[in-house]
C-alpha cells in the first residue's frame, strides 16, 4: 500500500496522528480511527457544516463520535480544520488537564458535541438532538428562512449495534421518520474478544430497515462510495439513514489490520514504523504533517464556515421580516427563562383536598407550560401515572414536529439518551417521566448528564414501597439513595403540593445539571405555604414545625410522605412534654451547599437526639444522624399489599415514629 495520491495522503493524515497519539500515551485505540479515516476525511471535507471559528453557531451540522473508544478520530479532525485544540493537545492523549481524555467529554466550544464512551448513548443522544433540529425548524423556520435546516451525523460501531439503547433509541428514530439523522456505521466485524463472527451474526441492514430506516452499503475505502452515499442520504427523506461501511480496523498496519489487538492497545513503536512505510508517509517524526495536508484541512474548515455566515445574513433578514420571533430565538440561544414566569406557579392551601406529589406536578407542569414555551417532555409509556402530558399541545409526532408532548414508549433506555441530546441545545427545557424503580434502565444515560451537567429533568414517581399492591418488583428501596451518590446529580422528594411546584422553581433554574422529582402514587395533606415551600425547598433543608413545647429534645428529620408523619408523631410526642423540631429535607445536596450558619440553625449541633425516617435504605443518612441518632427506613424489599398495611407493617407510622423516639430519649 504505497498511494500517495493528494485524497488518500490527506486521509492517512488522520491514520498517523491516531496511531502516535496513541502511541505516545501507551495508552488508547488506534484501530476505529485508522479504519475510519476515509469516511471521515469525506464527511468532513465535503459535506458537514462548522465553523472552527465560532463552534456553537445555532445551525451549524452536529457531529457525534459515539464510538468514543477512537477518541483520536475525532481530537485530529478538530486540530486538522482549525478548532481551537492544538496540536500539544494531540500530544497530550490521555493525559491530566488535557482537553483530549480518553472518550471525547461535552466541551462545544470545542467543537465536541457529546460525551461519548459507554456504547449506545451517543447514538441515543443523536436521535434526541435531530428531534430538536425538527422541533426548532417547526417553530421558527418562515418560508424563505430555513434558520434549522441542519442533519445530525455520528459513527457507530459494532459495539453499539449490540447495545439495547440503540435498539431502542433506532426504533423511536424510524417511528419518527427524522431524515435528518445519517450514521456511519463503522462495520469492521472486530470487538475487544475477537471476531464478531463468535457472538453478532444478525442482518444489521435488514434489522435497521425494519426499523423504518433508509439503508446504504458501501465499501468503507471508496471515497467515491463514501461521497455519493453521503449525498444520497442528505437528498432522501422521510427516512433515518444508516450508511454500513465495510472497514478494515488499522488499515494500513501490516500486521495489526483485522485484528482484535488493534483494537484496544497501541500498535508498538515497531508497527508504527512499517505503518508509515506502508501507507507511503513522507515524515518520520511523530505528529509531523506534510504543510499541504495541513493546508487542506484548513481551507476545507473555511469552507464550511460558509454556510455560517451565510445564516448570519439570513437571520439578519429574518429578524427584520419577523422581529418578535428573532427576540424569543435569541432570548433561547442565551438559555434565560422568560421574564415573569414565577407568577404561574400554582399555589396550594391548607383547604385544598390531599393530592399526590406526582398529581400535583402535573398540575405546575400544566401551569407553567403557557409561561415556558420551551418546556417539552413526556413519559416512558405512563404519562396516566406521571402526569407529565402538557394539556392542549400537540405530540411530538413526524406530522407534528412543533408538539412538546413526547410518547417515548416503553422505552427507559432509549428516553433518557433523547433527553440528553435534546438538553444540549440551548433554550430546550426537556423532561421525562417514568416510576423510580425503573430509573435503574436509565442510570447509564442519568450519570452522563450529571457529568456533561446538561439541564435534564426527571420526573420519577411511585417513590416508595408505598406503591403497594405492585409488590417488591415496582418498589424503589435502594434507587434514591443511590441517586444521591451522582455527583452533580440533584434530587428533591418534595413533601406536599407546594414543595412540589417550589422543586419545579429549583429544577427550572437550574441550568448545570440534572434534577430528579422523587414523587407519590398516594395522595397526601398540604402541610406546607407556598411561601415557606419556596424558600425552604431552594435551601434543600428547613425547619417545617419548631417544637411547641419550648424545650427541644430532640430532631425528626424526613423527606417526602414522611414528612406529614413526623408531625403527626410531633403532635404525640408534645402531649407528653417531649420538644421535637420537624426538618423537612427535601435534597441533600441544596442543603449541603448552604452556608454552615443556616445548615447549624436548621441542625443545631447540641442537639444530639436526631431520628429520619424516610421509606427507604437508611444507608448515608448518619451524616445526619451522627453517632447519637437513628434512622427509619426501608433496608429490605418491598411487599405487595395496600400501602396502609404495608406502612403499619414496616414500622413507619406515626406511633412508630413516636415510639423510636421515646426509645432513643431512654423514655
Amino acid at each position: 500500500m504505497t498511494q500517495t495520491e493528494p485524497t488518500q495522503l490527506y486521509a492517512n493524515a488522520l491514520r498517523i496522528l491516531a496511531m502516535d497519539g496513541v502511541q505516545k500515551a501507551n495508552s488508547g485505540h488506534p484501530g476505529m480511527p485508522m479504519g475510519m479515516a476515509d469516511v471521515a476525511y469525506t464527511l468532513w471535507t465535503r459535506h458537514l457544516r462548522y465553523d472552527p471559528a465560532a463552534p456553537t453557531w445555532p445551525n451549524r451540522d452536529r457531529f457525534i463520535l459515539s464510538a468514543g473508544h477512537g477518541s483520536m478520530l475525532l481530537y485530529s479532525l478538530l486540530y486538522l480544520t482549525g478548532f481551537p485544540l492544538p496540536l500539544e493537545e494531540l500530544q497530550q492523549f490521555r493525559q491530566w488537564g488535557s482537553h483530549t481524555p480518553g472518550h471525547p467529554e461535552y466541551e462545544p466550544h470545542l467543537g465536541i458535541e457529546t460525551t461519548t464512551g459507554p456504547l449506545g448513548q451517543g447514538f441515543a443522544n443523536g436521535v434526541g438532538m435531530a428531534i430538536a433540529a425538527k422541533h426548532l425548524a417547526a417553530r421558527f423556520n418562515r418560508p424563505g428562512y430555513p434558520l434549522f435546516d441542519h442533519t445530525i451525523y455520528a459513527i457507530v460501531s459494532d459495539g453499539e449495534m449490540m447495545e439495547g439503547a440503540s435498539h431502542e433509541a433506532a426504533s423511536i428514530a424510524g417511528h419518527l421518520g427524522l431524515d435528518n439523522l445519517i450514521y456511519l456505521y463503522d462495520d469492521n466485524e472486530i470487538t475487544i474478544e475477537g471476531s464478531t463472527e463468535i457472538t453478532f451474526t444478525e442482518d444489521v441492514a435488514a434489522r435497521f430497515r425494519a426499523y423504518g430506516w433508509h439503508v446504504q452499503e458501501i465499501d468503507g475505502h471508496d471515497f467515491a462510495a463514501i461521497d455519493a452515499a453521503l449525498h444520497t442520504a442528505r437528498t432522501t427523506p422521510g427516512k433515518p439513514h444508516l450508511i454500513i461501511c465495510r472497514t478494515h480496523i488499522a488499515y494500513g498496519s501490516p500486521n495489526k489490520q483485522d485484528t482484535a489487538e488493534a483494537h484496544g492497545a497501541p500498535l508498538g513503536a515497531d508497527e508504527v514504523q512499517r505503518t508509515r512505510e506502508n501507507l507511503g508517509w513522507p515524515l518520520a517524526e511523530p505528529f509531523a504533517l506534510p504543510p499541504t495536508v495541513l493546508e487542506h484541512y484548513r481551507e476545507a474548515g473555511r469552507n464550511a464556515a460558509q454556510a455560517h455566515t451565510a445564516w448570519e445574513e439570513l437571520f439578519a433578514d429574518y429578524t427584520a421580516a419577523h422581529p418578535t420571533e428573532a427576540a424569543e430565538l435569541r432570548r433561547l440561544m442565551a438559555d434565560a427563562l422568560p421574564d415573569g414566569w414565577e407568577a404561574a406557579l400554582p399555589a396550594f392551601t391548607a383547604a385544598d383536598k390531599p393530592i399526590a406529589t406526582r398529581a400535583a406536578s402535573g398540575k405546575v407542569l400544566n401551569a407553567l407550560a403557557p409561561a415556558i414555551p420551551e418546556l417539552l417532555g413526556g413519559s416512558a409509556d405512563l404519562d396516566p401515572s406521571n402526569k407529565t402530558f402538557l394539556k392542549g399541545y400537540p405530540e411530538f409526532q413526524r406530522e407534528t414536529p412543533e408538539g412538546r408532548n413526547f410518547r417515548f414508549g416503553v422505552r427507559e433506555l432509549a428516553m433518557a439518551g433523547l433527553l440528553n441530546g435534546l438538553a444540549t441545545y440551548p433554550g430546550l427545557q426537556p423532561y421525562g417521566g417514568t416510576f423510580l424503580i425503573f430509573s435503574d434502565f436509565m442510570r447509564p444515560a442519568v450519570r452522563l448528564a450529571a457529568l456533561m451537567r446538561l439541564p435534564v429533568i426527571y420526573v420519577w414517581t411511585h417513590d416508595s414501597i408505598y406503591v403497594g399492591e405492585d409488590g417488591p418488583t415496582h418498589e424503589p428501596v435502594e434507587q434514591l439513595m443511590s441517586l444521591r451518590l451522582i455527583p452533580g446529580m440533584t434530587v428533591l422528594r418534595p413533601a406536599d403540593a407546594n414543595e412540589t411546584a417550589a422543586a419545579w422553581k429549583v429544577a427550572l433554574e437550574k441550568r448545570d445539571g440534572p434534577v430528579a422529582l422523587a414523587l407519590t402514587r398516594q395522595n397526601l395533606p398540604i402541610i406546607t405555604t407556598p411561601e415557606v415551600a419556596l424558600e425552604g425547598v431552594a435551601r434543600g433543608g428547613y425547619i417545617l414545625r419548631d417544637t411547641p413545647t419550648g424545650a427541644l429534645d430532640l430532631l425528626l428529620i424526613a423527606t417526602g410522605s414522611e414528612v406529614a408523619d413526623a408531625l403527626a408523631a410531633q403532635a404525640l410526642l408534645a402531649a407528653e412534654k417531649i420538644g421535637a423540631r420537624v426538618v423537612s429535607l427535601p435534597s441533600w445536596e441544596l442543603f449541603a451547599a448552604q452556608p454552615a450558619d443556616y445548615r447549624e440553625q436548621v441542625l443545631p449541633g447540641y442537639v444530639a437526639k436526631r431520628l429520619s425516617i424516610e421509606a427507604g435504605v437508611t444507608a448515608g443518612w448518619e451524616r445526619f444522624v451522627g453517632s447519637e441518632g437513628a434512622s427509619m427506613g426501608v433496608n429490605r424489599f418491598g411487599a405487595s399489599a395496600p400501602y396502609k398495611v404495608l406502612q403499619a407493617q414496616y414500622g413507619l407510622t406515626p406511633e412508630d415514629i413516636a415510639q423510636q423516639a421515646r426509645a432513643l430519649l431512654g423514655k
